[in-house]
């Protein structure tokens, strides 16, 4: 597993990646099977004859729903390792708590460091946080937010909350940030619908404008609020051009349940797999491997959770698996692309896979 966590995020190919990456995955299937009582009654019930040591391809590999994860307090450590507690947004229903000790915090905290580092360089930017400071008040039991600020602030300098506690909009905090470092590069941070709405939107109904051309916004979050006002990524992507004068825009995508190995979108729109990941796409209802182009369910693999068997998962989310080792930017890796949140009825179809056989 260290020689794969070592490699650079976008330089390997399939060829190269995949005899890796499986070898981790079926070492980290082992381990948890052994130390997480709830993840082997999984894998006894739903893939008795799995054996992690002979799996034939990553295709074969068990996963987890990303929902057990709101019903179920998953570790493979102990609870006097627990050093920090992660947690989903929780807006709709329980959310996910994520059990890390201290080696698996630096590890993915290493690991999304130095995929950042790719996208801004190795020098720390003045950071302009598009969100307002209390959200990292508890610095155990990080909101997914919370996590996400904490994550990224170890790749910037003099940090700047662009929102009051109230979620208003401190102009003066914000004027004062761009004209210090107006002429310079700087690295903005925030959730998707959280930029769009409490920045974007407000700076405009006020009419202000402000001018950071050398910025690069990095963001997060479900789109399915803003397509419900009819803001795609085009238009998100005018907003802030328009009311900050930033025109290198990257969202990412990544869930709690799995933090580290993020997603992140390159200047062509297509999301790209660092070594240390990969997606699958799955036919719902069937669960079968989907061909490239299909629209399908996504899974989501990592060889980063260790202390909770984060590993491989099925995340609630449409997508589709556009290439491998050739999208124009010249990355390596597989690209693809989120198509929303699956209607409830293939939620409830995905959920109901695992409720058989596995006394969970």
């Amino acid at each position: 597993m260290t020689a794969l966590l070592d490699l650079p995020p976008y330089d390997v190919d399939a060829a190269h990646k995949t005899p890796l990456l499986q070898a981790a995955l079926g070492e980290l299937t082992q381990h948890h099977y052994q130390q997480c009582q709830a993840f082997k009654q999984l894998i006894n019930g739903q893939w008795p004859q799995f054996n992690a040591d002979n799996a034939p391809s990553i295709g074969d590999l068990p996963f987890v729903n990303v929902r057990l994860f709101k019903e179920l307090r998953l570790q493979s450590i102990g609870d006097d390792e627990v050093f920090k507690v992660l947690q989903s947004s929780g807006t709709t229903g329980k959310p996910s708590k994520i059990m890390l000790d201290s080696a698996a915090a630096a590890l993915q905290s290493r690991t999304l460091v130095k995929i950042m580092q790719h996208w801004l360089g190795k020098q720390r930017l003045p950071m302009l946080i598009l969100d307002h400071p209390s959200v990292i008040k508890d610095r155990r039991n990080f909101s997914a937010r919370g996590a996400g600020i904490q994550g990224l602030s170890f790749l910037g300098r003099n940090h700047c909350y662009a929102l009051k506690d109230d979620m208003s909009l401190d102009i003066e905090a914000i004027s004062e940030f761009c004209d210090k470092f107006a002429d310079t590069p700087v690295l903005l941070f925030g959730f998707t619908f959280m930029v769009w709405q409490f920045v974007v939107q407000q700076l405009a109904h006020q009419q202000q404008r402000f001018q950071l051309p050398q910025g690069i916004l990095i963001h997060s979050g479900g789109w399915k609020k803003l397509a419900d006002q009819a803001v795609d990524n085009f238009n998100f992507k005018q907003g802030v051009l328009t009311t900050l004068g930033v025109s290198r825009v990257h969202n990412f995508y990544g869930m709690v349940e799995q933090v580290g190995a993020i997603f992140v979108e390159c200047e062509h729109g297509h999301l790209h797999c660092p070594s240390y990941a990969d997606i699958l796409i799955r036919r719902p209802g069937s669960w079968q491997l989907a061909d490239k182009g299909e629209i399908g369910v996504l899974q989501l693999l990592s060889a980063l959770p260790r202390s909770y068997p984060g590993h491989s998962i099925l995340a609630e989310d449409r997508g589709r698996w556009l290439g491998d080792d050739d999208c124009p930017c010249g990355r390596m890796g597989r690209y693809f692309e989120v198509l929303g949140r699956l209607p409830k009825a293939e939620v409830r179809g995905c959920s109901d896979t695992f409720g058989q056989g596995g006394n969970l």
